[in-house]
């Protein structure tokens, strides 16, 4: 049920912009991933990699506003803000001044995601002010919905992959780190699509899409409200020890679905 923070909130803007900066703005403030060893945040394991996915999921918003939403037809130039924005969230989650090997201090992570943020803010602005381009048409929610689709598949593919390599049920010490990963990167697409669903809200009444768009959102949103005490990998016929990564590619491939089927409804 999170809304956008008001001052990301620009009346006249996108409200998937506004809420892609309230989500990283949000995170960054107790960002996890990248704590060294001295710190508490460093025992954490599941919010480390729930954030990660949420930021995933924003990065591939990003990049579809850039190639799609942001642009007048697809043929003019790429917003610059926009560019930013991608540029800085496809940044490596774990640096801490040091991280993956380098010796020379860099920006934390947190540090470049603000930059982010701020960037997401000053293009939504300028969609207010008739600056930039928000173009709220069908054929560019359309192309938006199917790389949304892609990029579940990647996800499914991740948990088809870690419940295939393993069986152990509750001491696959892996799978909730895929699970957690997974289920950011839904949280994060529910309340994108959601706002997406509001920009662009004249268009999928003129296509009588709001039934099967309401579908797709319960259903990310079902797979993202996900909360088992202990994730487990186990067969998918157990008994007793379920497989909760095949419980979140069910939800999830249902979603991906809805979202093809609503791609071929805005067609018509």
């Amino acid at each position: 049920d999170y809304a956008p923070m008001p001052k990301y909130a620009i009346e006249g803007g996108s409200r998937a912009v506004a809420m892609a900066a309230s989500l990283v703005d949000r995170e960054t403030e107790y960002w996890a991933a990248n704590k060294p060893f001295w710190m508490p945040a460093a025992a954490l394991d599941n919010m480390p990699n729930f954030q990660q996915g949420m930021v995933s999921a924003v990065s591939r918003f990003a990049v579809e506003l850039g190639d799609f939403l942001a642009r007048v037809r697809g043929s003019s130039s790429i917003d610059a803000d926009v560019n930013r924005a991608t540029g800085f969230l496809k940044y490596d989650g774990m640096i801490w001044y040091w991280g993956q090997g380098n010796l020379i201090p860099m920006s934390k992570s947190e540090t470049t995601y603000k930059r982010a943020v701020e960037a997401l803010d000053v293009y939504n602005r300028n969609v207010a002010a008739g600056r930039a381009t928000y173009d709220r048409r069908a054929d560019n929610l359309i192309e938006f919905l199917n790389r949304v689709a892609a990029d579940l598949g990647s996800a499914s593919a991740s948990l088809d992959e870690r419940a295939e390599a393993s069986s152990a049920g509750y001491f696959d010490t892996e799978a909730d780190d895929v699970f957690y990963n997974v289920k950011g990167r839904l949280y994060a697409f529910y309340l994108i699509l959601r706002e997406v669903g509001a920009d662009f809200a004249p268009v999928i009444r003129e296509k009588q899409a709001g039934q099967i768009w309401e579908r797709m959102l319960q259903s990310l949103r079902s797979a993202a409200a996900m909360n088992p005490l202990i994730v487990a990998n186990g067969d998918e016929d157990s008994l007793f020890v379920p497989s909760h990564l095949r419980s979140l590619e069910s939800s999830l491939l249902r979603a991906r679905t809805q979202i093809r089927e609503l791609s071929d409804t805005l067609q018509k």
